[in-house]
Protein backbone atom coordinates (compact mmCIF):
# COMPACT_ATOMS: atom_id res chain seq x y z
CA UNK A 1 0.00 0.00 0.00
CA UNK A 2 1.82 3.25 -0.78
CA UNK A 3 1.97 6.02 1.19
CA UNK A 4 -0.81 8.90 0.92
CA UNK A 5 -0.95 12.39 1.99
CA UNK A 6 -3.43 13.42 4.37
CA UNK A 7 -5.48 15.96 2.42
CA UNK A 8 -7.11 17.96 4.43
CA UNK A 9 -3.61 18.48 6.45
CA UNK A 10 -1.56 19.70 3.52
CA UNK A 11 -4.54 21.90 2.73
CA UNK A 12 -4.78 24.01 5.52
CA UNK A 13 -2.31 27.08 4.38
CA UNK A 14 -4.62 27.31 1.60
CA UNK A 15 -7.63 27.02 3.62
CA UNK A 16 -6.29 29.92 5.55
CA UNK A 17 -5.10 32.30 2.67
CA UNK A 18 -8.38 31.92 0.61
CA UNK A 19 -10.04 32.56 4.30
CA UNK A 20 -7.78 35.94 4.39
CA UNK A 21 -8.18 36.77 0.94
CA UNK A 22 -12.44 36.42 1.43
CA UNK A 23 -12.86 38.05 4.19
CA UNK A 24 -10.16 41.39 2.65
CA UNK A 25 -12.93 41.49 -0.41
CA UNK A 26 -15.49 42.23 1.57
CA UNK A 27 -13.59 44.81 3.20
CA UNK A 28 -12.92 46.43 0.15
CA UNK A 29 -16.27 45.53 -2.28
CA UNK A 30 -18.70 45.02 0.38
CA UNK A 31 -22.34 43.47 -0.50
CA UNK A 32 -25.35 44.83 1.93
CA UNK A 33 -27.05 41.79 0.22
CA UNK A 34 -24.50 38.80 1.24
CA UNK A 35 -24.78 37.01 4.31
CA UNK A 36 -21.00 38.24 4.49
CA UNK A 37 -18.94 37.26 8.26
CA UNK A 38 -19.71 37.55 11.91
CA UNK A 39 -17.02 37.89 13.87
CA UNK A 40 -18.79 35.08 16.46
CA UNK A 41 -20.05 33.26 13.90
CA UNK A 42 -16.51 32.48 12.39
CA UNK A 43 -15.04 31.96 15.74
CA UNK A 44 -17.69 29.23 16.22
CA UNK A 45 -17.36 28.16 12.70
CA UNK A 46 -13.37 27.69 13.50
CA UNK A 47 -13.54 26.13 16.64
CA UNK A 48 -16.35 23.68 15.80
CA UNK A 49 -13.55 22.72 12.72
CA UNK A 50 -10.43 22.46 15.89
CA UNK A 51 -13.32 20.15 17.72
CA UNK A 52 -13.77 17.95 14.92
CA UNK A 53 -10.21 16.84 14.07
CA UNK A 54 -10.08 15.58 17.86
CA UNK A 55 -12.99 13.98 17.85
CA UNK A 56 -12.21 12.69 14.43
CA UNK A 57 -9.32 10.88 15.76
CA UNK A 58 -11.29 9.09 18.37
CA UNK A 59 -14.04 7.80 15.95
CA UNK A 60 -11.24 6.45 13.55
CA UNK A 61 -9.84 4.25 16.23
CA UNK A 62 -13.24 1.88 15.84
CA UNK A 63 -13.72 2.67 12.59
CA UNK A 64 -10.44 1.52 11.04
CA UNK A 65 -10.48 -1.68 12.78
CA UNK A 66 -14.02 -2.02 11.26
CA UNK A 67 -12.89 -1.41 7.74
CA UNK A 68 -9.21 -3.42 8.40
CA UNK A 69 -11.56 -6.39 9.15
CA UNK A 70 -13.69 -6.17 6.48
CA UNK A 71 -10.77 -5.60 4.36
CA UNK A 72 -8.79 -8.53 5.13
CA UNK A 73 -12.29 -10.81 4.46
CA UNK A 74 -12.71 -9.75 1.18
CA UNK A 75 -10.80 -11.37 -1.70
CA UNK A 76 -10.61 -8.58 -4.04
CA UNK A 77 -7.93 -6.03 -4.03
CA UNK A 78 -8.09 -2.46 -5.90
CA UNK A 79 -4.33 -1.26 -6.57
CA UNK A 80 -3.81 1.94 -6.04
CA UNK A 81 -2.20 3.60 -9.04
CA UNK A 82 -3.14 7.21 -11.31
CA UNK A 83 -5.42 5.29 -13.25
CA UNK A 84 -7.70 3.62 -10.72
CA UNK A 85 -7.68 6.72 -8.17
CA UNK A 86 -9.91 8.99 -10.27
CA UNK A 87 -12.16 5.86 -10.32
CA UNK A 88 -11.75 5.56 -6.27
CA UNK A 89 -12.68 8.99 -6.55
CA UNK A 90 -15.73 8.91 -8.75
CA UNK A 91 -17.30 5.66 -6.15
CA UNK A 92 -16.47 7.44 -3.17
CA UNK A 93 -18.31 10.41 -4.38
CA UNK A 94 -21.08 8.84 -5.37
CA UNK A 95 -21.15 6.70 -1.85
CA UNK A 96 -20.64 10.78 -0.46
CA UNK A 97 -24.07 11.47 -2.33
CA UNK A 98 -26.31 9.07 -0.34
CA UNK A 99 -24.32 9.37 2.73
CA UNK A 100 -25.40 13.04 2.33
CA UNK A 101 -28.72 12.87 1.63
CA UNK A 102 -29.60 10.09 4.56
CA UNK A 103 -28.15 12.70 6.93
CA UNK A 104 -30.48 15.14 6.16
CA UNK A 105 -33.59 12.87 5.54
CA UNK A 106 -33.63 10.30 8.59
CA UNK A 107 -33.61 12.31 11.99
CA UNK A 108 -30.78 10.60 13.65
CA UNK A 109 -27.94 11.14 11.16
CA UNK A 110 -29.16 14.45 10.43
CA UNK A 111 -28.49 15.03 14.22
CA UNK A 112 -24.90 15.00 13.49
CA UNK A 113 -25.05 16.90 10.25
CA UNK A 114 -27.22 19.19 11.66
CA UNK A 115 -23.97 21.00 13.11
CA UNK A 116 -23.00 21.67 9.26
CA UNK A 117 -26.51 23.99 8.92
CA UNK A 118 -27.10 25.81 12.21
CA UNK A 119 -24.69 29.05 10.54
CA UNK A 120 -27.06 32.28 9.20
CA UNK A 121 -23.85 33.00 7.51
CA UNK A 122 -22.26 31.72 4.55
CA UNK A 123 -18.47 32.40 4.09
CA UNK A 124 -15.41 29.91 3.65
CA UNK A 125 -15.28 29.51 7.64
CA UNK A 126 -18.59 27.86 7.34
CA UNK A 127 -17.08 24.45 5.56
CA UNK A 128 -15.03 24.37 8.92
CA UNK A 129 -18.38 23.83 10.93
CA UNK A 130 -18.09 20.57 10.98
CA UNK A 131 -20.02 17.44 13.96
CA UNK A 132 -18.41 16.19 16.84
CA UNK A 133 -19.84 12.91 16.13
CA UNK A 134 -19.09 11.92 12.48
CA UNK A 135 -19.54 7.79 13.69
CA UNK A 136 -22.54 7.92 11.56
CA UNK A 137 -20.65 8.49 8.43
CA UNK A 138 -18.61 5.34 8.30
CA UNK A 139 -21.64 2.79 6.81
CA UNK A 140 -21.96 4.49 3.71
CA UNK A 141 -18.15 3.34 2.65
CA UNK A 142 -18.40 0.00 3.32
CA UNK A 143 -18.96 -1.04 -0.31
CA UNK A 144 -16.03 0.55 -0.91
CA UNK A 145 -13.95 -1.31 1.19
CA UNK A 146 -16.03 -4.45 0.21
CA UNK A 147 -14.78 -4.32 -3.39
CA UNK A 148 -11.25 -3.86 -2.40
CA UNK A 149 -10.13 -0.43 -1.91
CA UNK A 150 -7.74 -0.16 1.04
CA UNK A 151 -8.60 1.99 4.31
CA UNK A 152 -5.87 3.97 4.02
CA UNK A 153 -6.77 5.01 0.44
CA UNK A 154 -10.64 5.56 1.54
CA UNK A 155 -9.35 7.97 3.98
CA UNK A 156 -7.26 9.98 1.25
CA UNK A 157 -10.80 9.83 -1.02
CA UNK A 158 -12.64 11.24 1.85
CA UNK A 159 -10.10 13.91 2.41
CA UNK A 160 -9.86 15.09 -1.22
CA UNK A 161 -13.89 15.15 -1.43
CA UNK A 162 -13.65 17.54 1.61
CA UNK A 163 -10.98 19.98 0.62
CA UNK A 164 -12.95 20.13 -2.91
CA UNK A 165 -15.62 21.51 -1.23
CA UNK A 166 -14.11 23.95 1.12
CA UNK A 167 -14.23 26.62 -1.90
CA UNK A 168 -17.89 25.96 -2.64
CA UNK A 169 -18.81 27.68 0.71
CA UNK A 170 -18.75 31.57 -0.34
CA UNK A 171 -20.87 34.16 -1.84
CA UNK A 172 -18.16 35.86 -3.91
CA UNK A 173 -18.08 33.39 -6.70
CA UNK A 174 -21.35 33.29 -8.79
CA UNK A 175 -22.33 31.37 -11.58
CA UNK A 176 -19.49 29.28 -13.73
CA UNK A 177 -19.62 28.57 -17.10
CA UNK A 178 -22.37 26.22 -17.95
CA UNK A 179 -20.63 22.90 -18.51
CA UNK A 180 -18.69 23.26 -15.01
CA UNK A 181 -22.16 24.28 -13.64
CA UNK A 182 -24.00 21.28 -15.32
CA UNK A 183 -21.13 18.46 -14.15
CA UNK A 184 -19.13 20.03 -11.03
CA UNK A 185 -20.85 20.96 -7.43
CA UNK A 186 -20.00 25.14 -7.61
CA UNK A 187 -20.91 27.67 -4.98
CA UNK A 188 -23.71 28.14 -7.00
CA UNK A 189 -25.12 24.88 -6.30
CA UNK A 190 -23.72 24.81 -2.56
CA UNK A 191 -25.40 27.88 -1.75
CA UNK A 192 -28.88 26.47 -2.31
CA UNK A 193 -28.12 23.46 -0.17
CA UNK A 194 -27.71 25.35 2.53
CA UNK A 195 -30.43 27.71 2.79
CA UNK A 196 -33.37 27.86 4.46
CA UNK A 197 -36.14 28.08 1.79
CA UNK A 198 -38.53 25.42 0.94
CA UNK A 199 -38.11 25.41 -2.82
CA UNK A 200 -34.56 24.80 -1.64
CA UNK A 201 -34.39 22.44 1.76
CA UNK A 202 -32.80 19.40 0.83
CA UNK A 203 -31.46 19.66 -2.48
CA UNK A 204 -27.52 19.45 -3.98
CA UNK A 205 -26.01 16.90 -1.88
CA UNK A 206 -23.52 15.98 -4.18
CA UNK A 207 -19.87 16.62 -2.83
CA UNK A 208 -17.59 16.91 -6.38
CA UNK A 209 -20.19 16.08 -8.95
CA UNK A 210 -23.52 17.46 -8.91
CA UNK A 211 -24.54 15.11 -11.65
CA UNK A 212 -26.04 12.65 -9.05
CA UNK A 213 -28.64 15.28 -8.08
CA UNK A 214 -29.41 15.60 -11.77
CA UNK A 215 -29.74 11.88 -11.85
CA UNK A 216 -31.51 10.79 -8.52
CA UNK A 217 -33.79 14.25 -8.85
CA UNK A 218 -32.67 16.42 -5.82
CA UNK A 219 -31.65 19.11 -7.79
CA UNK A 220 -32.40 22.72 -7.90
CA UNK A 221 -30.49 25.89 -9.74
CA UNK A 222 -29.93 28.71 -8.12
CA UNK A 223 -32.61 31.25 -8.88
CA UNK A 224 -33.12 33.56 -5.82
CA UNK A 225 -31.19 34.83 -3.01
CA UNK A 226 -30.68 32.30 -0.32
CA UNK A 227 -31.65 32.70 3.83
CA UNK A 228 -29.40 30.83 5.49
CA UNK A 229 -29.39 28.48 8.25
CA UNK A 230 -32.31 26.89 10.04
CA UNK A 231 -35.46 27.01 9.60
CA UNK A 232 -35.54 27.48 13.53
CA UNK A 233 -32.22 28.74 13.78
CA UNK A 234 -30.68 28.78 17.53
CA UNK A 235 -29.00 31.62 18.37
CA UNK A 236 -26.11 30.75 19.76
CA UNK A 237 -22.17 30.47 19.76
CA UNK A 238 -21.25 27.78 22.66
CA UNK A 239 -19.89 25.00 20.14
CA UNK A 240 -21.17 22.18 22.97
CA UNK A 241 -24.65 23.19 22.13
CA UNK A 242 -24.21 23.64 18.28
CA UNK A 243 -22.62 20.08 18.49
CA UNK A 244 -25.09 18.57 20.87
CA UNK A 245 -28.47 20.33 20.31
CA UNK A 246 -30.23 18.06 18.08
CA UNK A 247 -29.03 15.34 20.54
CA UNK A 248 -30.47 17.19 23.41
CA UNK A 249 -33.81 17.30 21.27
CA UNK A 250 -34.07 13.71 20.47
CA UNK A 251 -33.30 12.74 23.69
CA UNK A 252 -36.34 14.72 24.83
CA UNK A 253 -38.90 13.61 22.58
CA UNK A 254 -38.16 9.86 23.01
CA UNK A 255 -38.61 10.59 27.18
CA UNK A 256 -42.01 11.58 25.83
CA UNK A 257 -42.91 9.07 23.42
CA UNK A 258 -45.80 6.90 24.07
CA UNK A 259 -44.33 3.33 22.27
CA UNK A 260 -41.77 1.82 20.79
CA UNK A 261 -43.27 2.70 17.17
CA UNK A 262 -43.08 6.73 18.11
CA UNK A 263 -39.49 6.30 19.69
CA UNK A 264 -38.35 4.54 15.86
CA UNK A 265 -40.47 7.17 14.07
CA UNK A 266 -38.68 9.84 15.79
CA UNK A 267 -34.92 8.26 15.18
CA UNK A 268 -34.86 7.01 11.76
CA UNK A 269 -38.11 9.48 9.77
CA UNK A 270 -37.34 12.54 8.91
CA UNK A 271 -36.26 15.42 11.30
CA UNK A 272 -39.83 17.35 10.86
CA UNK A 273 -41.77 14.08 11.86
CA UNK A 274 -43.74 14.27 14.46
CA UNK A 275 -46.31 11.07 15.95
CA UNK A 276 -50.37 11.83 14.81
CA UNK A 277 -51.32 12.64 18.05
CA UNK A 278 -48.78 15.46 18.32
CA UNK A 279 -49.38 16.67 15.31
CA UNK A 280 -53.42 16.81 15.87
CA UNK A 281 -52.76 19.03 19.13
CA UNK A 282 -51.40 21.50 17.16
CA UNK A 283 -53.11 24.52 16.87
CA UNK A 284 -55.02 24.42 13.26
CA UNK A 285 -53.10 26.03 10.10
CA UNK A 286 -49.87 25.90 11.89
CA UNK A 287 -47.61 24.35 8.94
CA UNK A 288 -44.28 25.38 9.88
CA UNK A 289 -42.06 22.79 9.39
CA UNK A 290 -40.18 21.58 12.34
CA UNK A 291 -39.41 19.38 14.82
CA UNK A 292 -40.38 18.85 18.61
CA UNK A 293 -37.87 21.13 19.82
CA UNK A 294 -38.50 24.46 18.56
CA UNK A 295 -34.49 25.50 17.26
CA UNK A 296 -33.66 22.27 16.17
CA UNK A 297 -34.87 21.31 13.32
CA UNK A 298 -34.34 22.42 9.26
CA UNK A 299 -35.31 19.62 7.21
CA UNK A 300 -38.76 19.59 5.82
CA UNK A 301 -41.55 17.09 7.48
CA UNK A 302 -41.33 13.83 5.34
CA UNK A 303 -45.08 13.44 5.29
CA UNK A 304 -45.36 16.71 3.71
CA UNK A 305 -44.86 16.39 -0.17
CA UNK A 306 -41.40 18.09 -1.53
CA UNK A 307 -41.71 20.25 -4.25
CA UNK A 308 -41.10 18.63 -7.22
CA UNK A 309 -37.07 19.83 -8.99
CA UNK A 310 -36.77 21.91 -11.95
CA UNK A 311 -35.52 19.68 -15.59
CA UNK A 312 -32.09 19.01 -15.16
CA UNK A 313 -29.70 21.34 -16.33
CA UNK A 314 -32.53 24.16 -15.70
CA UNK A 315 -31.04 27.66 -15.14
CA UNK A 316 -32.08 30.95 -13.28
CA UNK A 317 -35.41 32.88 -14.74
CA UNK A 318 -35.77 36.51 -14.88
CA UNK A 319 -38.50 36.83 -12.60
CA UNK A 320 -38.27 33.68 -9.93
CA UNK A 321 -41.21 32.63 -8.28
CA UNK A 322 -41.57 33.65 -4.55
CA UNK A 323 -41.62 30.76 -2.31
CA UNK A 324 -43.24 31.53 1.02
CA UNK A 325 -41.24 32.34 3.42
CA UNK A 326 -40.30 30.83 6.97
CA UNK A 327 -41.88 32.08 9.89
CA UNK A 328 -40.05 35.60 11.28
CA UNK A 329 -38.05 35.02 8.16
CA UNK A 330 -37.78 37.59 5.36
CA UNK A 331 -36.81 35.91 2.33
CA UNK A 332 -35.04 38.21 -0.49
CA UNK A 333 -34.97 38.26 -3.87
CA UNK A 334 -32.05 38.01 -6.23
CA UNK A 335 -30.72 41.02 -7.96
Amino acid sequence: MPHLPDAVLWSIPAFVLLTAIEMVSYRLRPDEDAAGYGAKDAATSVTMGIGSVFFDLLWKIPIVAIYTALYELTPLRVPVLWWTLPLMLLAQDFLYYWSHRGHHVVRVLWACHVVHHSSEKFNLTTALRQPWTSLTVWPFYVPLVLCGVHPAAVAFLSGVNLVYQFWVHTERVGKLPRPIEYVFNTASHHRVHHASQGGYLDRNFGGILIVWDRMFGSFVAETERPVYGLTKNIHTYNPLRVATHEYAAIGRDLAAAADWRERAGLLFRGPGWQPERRRAANAPGDTARTGTDPVATRAADDTLPAPPPPAAGAQSVTEPAQPAAEPGRRVKRAA
